[in-house]
């Protein structure tokens, strides 16, 4: 069973470098479309092309970009979901021991960028609500970055490096929930809130068939939409419902078998898919000039220095303090160079960009050129730093 669990853990690390690939490309196919001459509102006009019903008065008519951002991407946070869930009952994360630096880190790496940000906005009106874009790991491009550097990277980086994006992910769909749902409709949240206690009622019956899950979490997706939280929200609340078990046969559990049939669907065709839809920024005098906007600014610097300087921080003061130890076999420069990878957002700040500025296209592509810009040079340095620092010898102590 270890056996089975490790090469899971491979297949899991191969995905998501290949997925960050396919990301990549995607993001780049988009820049393309967006700056190809009268590409670009080829490009735009389909993202925003009504093709489906009004599912929802607030946001009116079913696009592309709507069946990407609000429906697919359901899919990737209901994996997201079974993966904090997983590490939590039998993974990573499943001990306080085991939590604590995780959470440390991805706390500090939550807070520090966001107060850096609003500090490059202070006294702009209108931009405070953009705090959380550089607040999110995107763990697909930062695994990958670390992929890529073979056994240059000790295997205990992969995993903290996972924890932090699990835990990252967590506080983001709260932030989500939270921060970015807005005219609440009651009854419809009732609703959901109820077909979330029979998924519950399953779970507790032991239903093990994934069907009954399946369907429920489509209400649930529905409902949600409609109570006006995001709908996305959907997924993690249903994932946590999914039937799961440690121990010997764990590998067959609802929540496992659900896990490795959702993962390749998403890193290969969902998150791609999203940003395609979602990078496309159009590259003229005026797009490059507001690289250097508050807005611009200060989502990038959240990214490359915030992210850094509290993830890497928290570690080193816990470490200091003696309430958890730097991952084993890792120097003080290879979790610097980690904690740089930290400051990959891509998808999950494209993602809240988004939310931030709603019919805000301007803004939207201000934030945009922040999070590539932060998030090549968090993926460049942290790869420069790990490539050539060299390799500790010996198992980190605390401290030294």
């Amino acid at each position: 069973m270890k056996r089975l669990h490790q090469s899971a853990w491979r297949a899991f690390l191969k995905g998501e470098a290949g997925g960050a690939v396919l990301l990549m490309a995607a993001a780049a196919l988009a820049m393309l479309f967006a700056n190809l001459p009268g590409a670009d509102h080829f490009y735009h006009a389909f993202l925003h092309y009504p093709v489906g019903p009004i599912l929802s008065p607030a946001i009116g008519p079913m696009t592309p970009h709507l069946w990407i951002n609000d429906g697919l991407m359901a899919i990737f946070f209901l994996l997201v979901g079974l993966e904090i869930k997983r590490e939590f009952v039998g993974g990573g994360l499943s001990t306080w021991d085991r939590r604590r630096l995780p959470i440390i880190a991805a706390g500090a790496g939550m807070v520090v960028p966001a107060l850096v940000y609003l500090t490059v906005t202070t006294g702009q009106p209108g931009l405070a609500n953009g705090w959380a874009i550089p607040a999110a790991t995107d763990i697909a491009f930062a695994i990958g970055v670390l992929a890529l550097l073979g056994s240059r990277a000790p295997a205990s980086l992969k995993l903290f490096l996972t924890a932090v994006a699990i835990v990252d992910d967590m506080g983001a769909v709260a932030i989500i929930a939270l921060a970015y749902s807005k005219g609440i409709d009651l009854l419809a949240l009732s609703g959901a809130a109820t077909v979330l206690a029979l998924l519950y009622a399953l779970n507790r019956m032991h239903v093990r068939a994934l069907a009954p899950y399946i369907a429920g979490f489509a209400l649930l997706w529905l409902l949600t939409l409609l109570s006006g939280v995001h709908a996305t929200v959907a997924g993690v609340l249903a994932a946590m419902t999914i039937p799961v078990q440690s121990g010997s046969g764990t590998e067959d559990s609802p929540l496992h078998r659900l896990e490795h049939a959702l993962h390749p669907w998403t890193a290969y065709l969902i998150v791609p898919l999203f940003g395609f839809v979602n990078a496309g920024l159009t590259l003229n005098e005026t797009a490059l000039g507001a690289l250097f906007a508050p807005l611009s600014l200060g989502v990038a610097l959240g990214l490359f220095l915030g992210k850094q300087l509290g993830v890497f921080g928290a570690i080193w003061t816990a470490a200091r303090l003696g309430i958890a130890e730097r991952p084993a076999g890792a120097s003080w420069g290879q979790v610097y160079g980690t904690a740089m990878l930290c400051g990959i957002g891509f998808t999950m700040s494209l993602f809240i960009g988004a939310l931030a500025f709603p019919g805000q296209a301007a803004l939207i592509d201000e934030a945009k050129g922040g999070i590539l810009l932060g998030s090549l040079a968090s993926a460049l340095m942290g790869y420069v730093v790990l490539r050539w620092i060299v390799p500790s010898p010996r198992s980190a102590v605390s401290g030294d």
